[in-house]
C-alpha cells in the first residue's frame, strides 16, 4: 500500500523577509498562519495559507549573518524552481496582479493544453498560475 499524503507544503529561503511578506501576503492575497514569534514583518519564518495551499518562507541567513545583498551564486540557483499554483482564472489573475503592479508574462496556452502566466517572487522562484485551457484556446498555444 503506498504511503497517504494530504498537503505539500514548499519551504523557500529568502533574502529578506518584509520583502517577501509584503509580496506573498500584499500582493497575492496569502495569510500568515504560524510564525517563529517574533513581530510580522522581521520573522525568520513564516508559514503562509491560501485556500488550503500552505507555503513557508525561511530567512536564508540569520539577522546577525545576514549580507547587505543576496549572494548572487546562491539565488541564481532560485531560477531552477517553479511552483505551479492551480488558477482557475488565469485572466483574472492576470487583470490582478497589472493592476498590483506586479511584474509578470502575460497568459500563454502551453502546447499541451495549460494556460499559464509566469512571474518571479523577489527572490527568484518562478510562479506559475496555470489551468486548462478551453480548447478553443489551444490553436494559440506557444
Amino acid at each position: 500500500m503506498p504511503i497517504e499524503i494530504r498537503g505539500l507544503t514548499p519551504l523557500l529561503q529568502v533574502f529578506d523577509m518584509p520583502t517577501s511578506i509584503a509580496f506573498y501576503r500584499d500582493m497575492l492575497g496569502f495569510r500568515i498562519v504560524s510564525t517563529d514569534g517574533k513581530p510580522v514583518p522581521e520573522n525568520d519564518w513564516v508559514l503562509l495559507e491560501l485556500n488550503g495551499l500552505h507555503l513557508m518562507l525561511n530567512t536564508a541567513y540569520e539577522a546577525d549573518q545576514r549580507p547587505s545583498a543576496p549572494d548572487v551564486a546562491r539565488i541564481a540557483l532560485h531560477g531552477d524552481t517553479c511552483i505551479y499554483l492551480a488558477c482557475p482564472d488565469v485572466d483574472g489573475a492576470h487583470q490582478y496582479l497589472s493592476d498590483k503592479s506586479v511584474k509578470h508574462q502575460s497568459p500563454k496556452v502551453a502546447p499541451y493544453g495549460m494556460k499559464q502566466l509566469y512571474l518571479h517572487d523577489p527572490d527568484g522562484y518562478s510562479l506559475c498560475f496555470q489551468w486548462t485551457a478551453d480548447k478553443s484556446e489551444w490553436s494559440k498555444a506557444s
